[in-house]
């Protein structure tokens, strides 16, 4: 791609989308596009058509998605399965039938099963049982991942599938209602610092901020400090779930957005399945820029030659792992917070070790800059800013 192609960038306002539009624009690449959720509803497969009639994007990034945590995974687990399968299919299936040249599909390491070998390779995809906590989020990335794959080998797409291990950074969800572990953990140990404090003034901010559960600023006293126990924040004290003892590993967003700003300009589908040269014939677009749908005509959906070509994703992370209580430990740190914080073992873990194997995304030329004692600095810089 060159500097002038127009790239779409769905999700762009999000934790991974807003990083990786800041990084193609410091690399030159300024025609961009974004719509916010209630510009373009994804779910909407007419929205979405009238969408790429309208603006012929070359390029697709794919980082839009319906998120959450162990809590939200759990209560919503039809939305989770139903509202990402509607996402990817509507903006999939427009991309091809829009001629675009090259897309990029932003998963999710809880794809794997729950107990795969570690670290996790590529090739341990549906080889046992998913983690049932999120196992419609799951299910659906893997149907994405598996569009872009079976695209590929059908229609000589060039459609890339990355999964990023947990992410964290500017632009992060801190609503305790539907966060991840570590955005989650930090504004409970802040906001029971705040408290401990009688801190008002800034824990109405956080409040006016983040409501949580319809609980703002605004409310009594009283009102906060029961919405926040529901949530284990309490004075001087925070309550996490599990035991502390799930190990994981966390790659922040900007070094994600690189990894996959490098993947989009340099990796092609034939990289990665280990071929060395391909015409038009077989991957890519032609010469006029559409796809052309003849070309993998009579193939029935695979290359003889090759055998049986499967978990063709690229995994993104760090390599390295630590405990959730260890994470606890750098946040309070951060924070300053000198309270108590105490695992209820009664609630689940999730899944105890999930760490990826990184060995392609490194023989592909891109490795991690960020650590994560730096990176919980960093965080937590950036949620002071955006109370400010």
């Amino acid at each position: 791609m060159n500097k002038d192609s127009k790239i779409y960038v769905a999700g762009h306002h999000g934790l991974v989308g807003s990083a990786i539009w800041n990084n193609l624009l410091q690399r030159g690449y300024t025609n961009l596009v974004g719509r916010t959720h209630s510009e373009l509803d994804l779910t909407d497969q007419l929205a979405v058509r009238r969408f790429f009639d309208d603006e012929r994007p070359d390029a697709v990034v794919l980082a839009a998605a319906f998120v959450g945590g162990i809590m939200a995974n759990s209560l919503y687990r039809a939305d989770f399965i139903m509202m990402n399968m509607k996402i990817q299919c509507n903006v999939i299936s427009e991309a091809y039938a829009h001629g675009v040249k090259k897309l990029l599909f932003l998963g999710s390491t809880c794809i794997y099963p729950k107990n795969a070998p570690q670290p996790m390779k590529e090739d341990c995809l549906l080889t046992s049982p998913l983690e049932y906590t999120n196992e419609e989020y799951a299910i659906a990335k893997i149907a994405g991942l598996k569009m872009c794959e079976s695209y590929n080998l059908q229609y000589g797409t060039n459609y890339i599938a990355v999964m990023p291990t947990n992410l964290y950074g500017p632009n992060d969800n801190f609503h305790l209602e539907n966060s991840h572990v570590m955005p989650a953990m930090m504004r409970k140990i802040y906001l029971a610092k705040l408290i401990h404090d009688s801190n008002w003034n800034a824990i109405t901010t956080d409040m006016n901020k983040r409501p949580v559960e319809g609980v703002s600023g605004s409310s009594s006293h009283d009102e906060i400090l029961t919405v926040l126990g529901k949530y284990g924040v309490y004075d001087n004290k925070v309550v996490l779930w599990g035991t502390g003892t799930p190990l994981r590993e966390f790659l922040w967003s900007e070094d994600m957005a690189d990894a996959s700003v490098h993947v989009l300009l340099n990796v092609n589908f034939a990289d990665i399945i280990g071929i060395e040269k391909y015409s038009s014939v077989h991957f890519g677009a032609s010469t006029d820029g559409a796809v052309d749908r003849n070309h993998s005509a009579g193939r029935g959906g695979a290359i003889p030659q090759l055998g049986e070509i499967r978990n063709c994703h690229i995994n993104v992370g760090t390599g390295k792992e630590l405990t959730i209580r260890d994470l606890s430990e750098l946040v309070v740190k951060a924070v300053g917070f000198e309270g108590e914080v105490e695992f209820d073992s009664s609630k689940p873990d999730g899944t105890m070790r999930k760490l990826i194997d990184v060995t392609k995304l490194h023989s592909l030329g891109w490795t991690h800059k960020v650590e994560i004692d730096d990176g919980v600095n960093r965080l937590f810089e950036w949620y002071q800013n955006s109370l400010a």
